[in-house]
């Protein structure tokens, strides 16, 4: 298919659609903030400043973005070769997404729609399955050539996640990746060194104080494991290249499971663009998933996401347990990610039923969806979706 050429109209796809609530340009209003938030807050979990986040003003652009409840499912079962995603064939999935998201008449368009030139844009990617399960490099470079088609300089283009150091493990190098900045929060000094020689972590300096989730959770951590939360107490702080460094985000998660749930889009931002997370697993997973997506750096400036479903897993997530690794084929593009996170738990969910690890649906797994749905951040009834799927 023509880089530019909208997809044909062959009978090899088929689309299927949900029931979508209003127009598709229409955005997800948010209740008033007293109303939200006596929905949204749960005296038995501990308090945290979602009321702070959702006093700033919303943009045109905002979360769930310029399409709300739409998702664009491509599948192609050509697209992974012996446990390997095959770049040509994942550039044309990323090339369909785009053109049936937006409906643009030519790649670039589409790309043009969430992007321009002048600014600076960030692909949050998950690095944390190293070689193994990470978002693909075949994904990765496909975005980065068609953002290059569409006008925007390289020098432009940042590849992010929360952990430089994982990055680099998992092939996100400057050698790989020439003329692309390479960047976390989290970082090591040429030595292999967390601290400088003035004794602060190296990553201090990349935290905005500024910009801070708090919840009424004590983060105390030792000496090993500091470095990765790079502060304790109950404050998270967001990262700088968030908060000041780009104008654009688009988010690149892996289609993982978290036990009964999913980590995906809201995960992937949420406990990657702050601090002092180890705190927020055991009471507010889900909330913290949802809520840190309500600050302005994330809410504002996240346009687009990009699910990377080519590989993923079905147990054993976040991490790689090579037992529990699949081919889904797949990718998953929208700008409403509660909606493309609801649509990638029932890919997940279905695979964990066919392998017998679940026999059904358990409720809570979608919770924090519900949640962040409340929250203004997307759609997550199914009924109110529209899934636009192809399947090769």
């Amino acid at each position: 298919m023509s880089k530019n050429d909208k997809p044909d109209e062959s009978g090899r796809r088929k689309f299927f659609k949900l029931a979508a609530a209003g127009s598709l340009g229409a955005m997800i209003a948010p209740s008033p903030l007293k109303s939200v938030l006596a929905q949204v807050q749960d005296a038995e979990k501990p308090a945290t400043n979602i009321a702070d986040a959702l006093k700033y003003p919303r943009k045109e652009g905002s979360l769930p973005g310029k399409f709300p409840a739409r998702v664009v499912k491509v599948v192609d079962m050509a697209s992974v070769q012996d446990d390997k995603p095959v770049k040509t064939v994942v550039y044309n999935m990323l090339s369909e997404s785009m053109l049936l998201l937006t409906g643009a008449a030519t790649l670039q368009e589409a790309w043009l729609t969430f992007v321009q030139p002048h600014e600076k844009i960030g692909l949050k990617l998950n690095p944390i399955g190293g070689t193994l399960l990470s978002s693909s490099h075949e994904l990765v470079q496909s975005i980065i050539e068609q953002l290059l088609e569409a006008g925007i300089p390289g020098e432009n283009i940042v590849l992010w996640d929360r952990r430089e150091f994982q990055l680099h493990e998992a092939g996100f190098t400057p050698e790989a990746y020439p003329g692309i900045t390479i960047t976390g929060t989290e970082r090591k000094g040429a030595d292999g060194a967390y601290y400088g020689s003035d004794g602060k972590l190296l990553s201090e300096a990349v935290i905005d104080r500024d910009w801070f989730y708090f919840a009424d959770v004590e983060g105390e951590y030792d000496d090993y494991t500091m470095p990765f939360m790079v502060n304790g107490g109950k404050y998270s702080y967001f990262t700088k290249i968030c908060t000041q460094q780009l104008d654009k985000i688009i988010n690149v998660p892996v289609l993982k499971n978290a036990g009964a749930s999913i980590t995906l889009c809201l995960k992937n931002l949420g406990y990657g663009v702050i601090t002092n997370t180890g705190r927020l697993h055991a009471k507010l997973w889900g909330d913290t998933s949802a809520e840190v997506c309500c600050f302005p750096p994330v809410r504002d400036k996240v346009v687009l996401n990009i699910a990377d479903g080519l590989r993923g897993c079905f147990q054993g997530g976040p991490g790689a347990n090579p037992q529990y690794i699949c081919n889904y084929n797949t990718l998953l593009v929208g700008t409403d990610p509660v909606a493309v996170d609801r649509i990638g738990y029932d890919i997940v969910l279905h695979k964990r039923i066919e392998e017998g690890i679940q026999q059904e649906d358990v409720p809570r797994g979608r919770q924090f969806m519900e949640y962040a749905s409340r929250l203004g951040l997307g759609e997550c009834n199914m009924e109110k979706i529209e899934l636009v799927e192809v399947v090769r």
